[in-house]
């Protein structure tokens, strides 16, 4: 990814998620953020993902796909969402917290994926490189590029990706859906 975030940013980005999961878990209100504080690229509009892990095991992973608030309230934002909201999960108890590390993902703006059959569409697609965001109709999910640890084949991906909707597993096998790329800066505890 372009224009990565420095060492300063990322801890930053870090503190301010810990604080924020922190607050929520113990139900206490998130404080306003102070924006004039924080370094140009915080303040910009940004897209992220918080993904919360406990014993090397997933616990949470909630996010935005766009940019439409400064990225460091997206991050504060995810961060609570990612360990009281992911439906995946009960939410986080206060004695889980030392137990949690947390990895944020910067992504960049999802991009139409161009093919022409889907034959074509796992050949297109670069693993350990990309995220994708399938869409069909009102449906839409998406994995991270991180997914590609745990799925290394793309028709595997990709079917998981369609169950993660709540479609059959060959579902993009048969019908030609609207695939979007995006790639992640990603940096954690």
């Amino acid at each position: 990814m372009n224009n990565s975030l420095t060492q300063d940013e990322r801890e930053i980005l870090l503190a301010l998620a810990r604080q924020a999961l922190e607050d929520g878990v113990h139900g206490r209100p998130l404080h306003p953020l102070d924006l004039s504080s924080l370094p140009q690229r915080l303040k910009a509009p940004g897209a992220s993902f918080v993904t919360l892990s406990r014993g090397g095991e997933l616990r949470g992973c909630v996010g935005s796909l766009e940019a439409y608030q400064p990225l460091a309230e997206d991050v504060r934002i995810h961060a609570i969402a990612a360990g009281l909201q992911d439906y995946r999960f009960p939410p986080v108890d206060p004695k889980e917290l030392p137990e949690i590390t947390i990895e944020i993902s910067r992504l960049t703006e999802p991009e139409v994926l161009d093919y022409d059959t889907s034959e074509e569409l796992p050949q297109r697609l670069r693993p350990n490189i990309d995220g994708v965001i399938l869409r069909d109709g009102a449906l839409r999910a998406t994995f991270l590029p991180q997914v590609w640890e745990k799925l290394p084949d793309a028709a595997q991906f990709l079917g998981h990706l369609c169950m993660k909707m709540g479609l059959e597993p060959n579902h993009w096998r048969y019908r030609k859906m609207q695939v979007l790329t995006y790639q992640v800066e990603s940096f954690g505890e």
